[in-house]
Parts: C-alpha cells; structure tokens; sequence
C-alpha cells in the first residue's frame, strides 16, 4: 500500500499534500518528526506508519495538525492549489473544447447503445470465455461514465461552494 493511502484516516491533511506540489515537503516533515532523518524513503517511512502502534498512530494524528499549521505559516494551502488547478483546467476548456465534446459525446451515445443492444436481445448467447470478456469491458467503460459527468458538472456542490468561497479569499 503506499504512502497516501496509508494516512488517509490517520492523516489526512499530509496525505491530501502528498502528490501536489508541497508533496516532497510533507515526506520531509514526516521522515524527520517520525524516523529522525529527513533524507528517509518514503518508502521507509510507508513501512513505519504501516506497522504502527496505536500510540504512534496518535502522535502521526498530532503531526497532522502541526504539519497545517507550519503549511500555512509558510502561506501554502493545500485549497489554493486545487483552486488554481480547477481554474487553470477551465481556461485551457474555453480554448480547446472540441476535442473533449467529440470524445464524451462518442463515449456516452456508444456506451448507451451497447446497453441497449444488450438489453434488447438478451437472448443473445455468449461462449462463457466471450461472455467474460464483454462483461469486463462493460464494467470498465460504466466506471467511466461518473468521471466524465464529474468532468463537464464537477464533483459535487459542496465543491462548487468551497470554490466560490476561495475565489472571494484569492
């Protein structure tokens, strides 16, 4: 399992910093408060929080908070970041959108009209091995379809209400 995953619940705000542009600084943080070297792996420090304590878990909780605060002493926010993310996304959409329209339009009306075949002629006989198959793509491409409505809608209005607060704050 690796590092993010591993501090969701337990630290959520480092793990939330891991993999964006401070996310080299929160490994730092961690490897030097946890294992006392601030050249540790990350991998190292995955093996540590993996295996933890309950009272180690505690004082990764503690950390959590102290890492927020010397985040925001330095002035980074994990929400600004996001913010400037989704706003950069937005300006390259208003100049280049066709492709995206063509690529989602294709996408929706061919994944309905399999679904509509399928459910039409569902007397349709399928080896077991093709049966498989065709019912794997069929999952992957119903996975697809809340990314491209998160995509064009966003992820959910409390999203969009964080965001409009953010852009008073910026």
């Amino acid at each position: 399992m690796n590092l993010k995953d591993l501090m969701k619940n337990v630290a959520p705000r480092i793990a939330s910093t891991i993999g964006s542009p401070a996310g080299g600084v929160a490994v730092k943080f961690l490897c030097e408060k946890l294992l006392g070297n601030p050249n540790a792996s990350e991998e190292e420090l995955a093996t540590v929080i993996g295996s933890a304590s309950p009272a180690q878990l505690l004082e990764l909780k503690r950390l959590d908070r102290e890492f927020e605060i010397s985040m925001e002493a330095l002035n980074l926010n994990r929400e600004k970041w996001t913010f400037s993310d989704r706003q950069k996304a937005r300006t390259i959409l208003k100049t280049i959108i066709w492709p995206q329209v063509l690529l989602t339009f294709t996408f929706v009306v061919g994944y309905f009209i399999i679904v509509g075949l399928l459910v039409a002629n569902h007397d349709i006989h399928f080896s077991d091995k093709m049966f498989g198959i065709f019912t794997t793509i069929l999952g992957v491409l119903t996975a697809v379809i809340p990314t491209i409505v998160q995509f064009w809608f966003g992820s959910s209005s409390g999203s969009k209400d964080k965001d409009k607060k953010l852009e008073h704050k910026i």
